[in-house]
């Protein structure tokens, strides 16, 4: 078993309390979002100073949560344990049934396998597919929300960033501020060195994050590890 895995700390709403240790994964991954959110912030002032130009994203914004966020396996052990040690135990059951909602959704797409999804099909007809951490439309865990949403930027309007998620939609892609995510390759390269010099492949530590969150926390719904 290789490093990473071996501090992995408890699974399932049993295991939440603030009693749980932070780990040595957690500690270095929270060092790198703080050195994302310096980079970030640099870029985002720069460009405002040399370009002026400014991102359209602004509180009570989330259609990026939408999105399929991509994650690798140290953020999810830092998202997982945050989850363990902050949310209460009703907190975790529901996110438990947004997460399962989600999978039921995403494994109802056309062209996945029927047997995920065994017995009556779920009604999903109202079921409005985002971030299962999407609470009230805001991130609940957001000091450790991934990489992808800390330097997800965009100067376009917001219904371009809606209409990502309509396939009839006619309005352009959303203007993404890549200056932004190239300010976090340093972090970033960082973080692929740790998670490959533990033995992992990098570009096999990541999936979906509603896969992971299943994983982390130990649900029976999840994929295969």
């Amino acid at each position: 078993m290789n490093s990473i895995e071996n501090n992995e700390v408890g699974i399932g709403a049993e295991k939440t309390g603030a009693y749980i240790p932070i780990t040595l994964q957690e500690e270095f991954m929270n060092g790198m979002y703080s050195s994302v959110d310096k980079s970030t912030a640099a870029g985002l002032e720069r460009l405002r100073r040399e370009e002026g130009v400014t991102p359209s994203c602004e509180l009570g914004c989330n259609h990026c949560c939408r999105h399929h966020i991509v994650a690798n396996t140290v953020e999810a052990h830092t998202l997982a344990q945050y989850v363990k040690r902050e949310f209460s135990a009703e907190q975790v059951n529901d996110l438990e049934t947004r997460t399962r909602r989600w999978h039921e959704w995403d494994n109802s797409r056309p062209g996945r396998d029927p047997s995920l999804s065994p017995g009556e099909p779920p009604d999903l007809s109202e079921y409005d597919h985002c971030c299962p951490l999407l609470v009230d439309g805001a991130c609940s865990v957001y000091p450790v929300r991934p990489v992808v949403c800390r330097t997800h930027y965009v100067s376009s309007d917001p219904l371009c960033c809606a209409a990502t998620n309509d396939p009839v939609s006619t309005e352009d892609a959303p203007v993404k501020l890549a200056s932004v995510v190239a300010a976090s390759r340093k972090s970033s390269s960082a973080i692929r060195e740790h998670i490959e010099d533990s033995g992992l492949d990098y570009s096999r530590s990541k999936m979906l994050l509603p896969q992971w969150l299943a994983i982390k926390m130990g649900w029976d719904f999840a994929l295969s590890q």
